[in-house]
This record gives C-alpha cells, sequence and structure tokens, in this order.
C-alpha cells in the first residue's frame, strides 16, 4: 500500500476574505485549488509549468 500525502494548502500574504487562490506541492505537481470552492478537484501542474507560470509572473505577463 502506497503512503498518500495529503496537500499542506497555503494561501499567499495578500489574502484576506476568503477569496483565495490556495497552493500546494504534493511530490512532483503543484496543485492550485480556489479557497471558496476546496472540495472541487485541483488543477495539478508540473514543476517545469509552475516555474514558467511563476516567472510569467513576476515579469508582469498577467495583468489583470
Amino acid at each position: 500500500m502506497h503512503d498518500v500525502q495529503a496537500p499542506q494548502w497555503r494561501r499567499g500574504s495578500q489574502c484576506t476574505g476568503g477569496n483565495c487562490i490556495e497552493v500546494a506541492k504534493v511530490g512532483e505537481q503543484y496543485l492550485i485549488r480556489d479557497s471558496k470552492n476546496p472540495e472541487r478537484a485541483p488543477h495539478s501542474f508540473t514543476e517545469d509549468e509552475w516555474v514558467a507560470f511563476v516567472q510569467g509572473v513576476n515579469s508582469g505577463e498577467f495583468i489583470f
């Protein structure tokens, strides 16, 4: 039988009011979910995908 590690969800320091994105790392996968809907299956990304996303955020690629 395999041990399954439960995700340790983290929120950004700017998160207020419970409307947040949560991130967890389980094994080699990065998981993202909406804190308002934690029962929904999270989106899963590889480390390379996660690194590319973080670099895009840091460079201002995602301006809202």
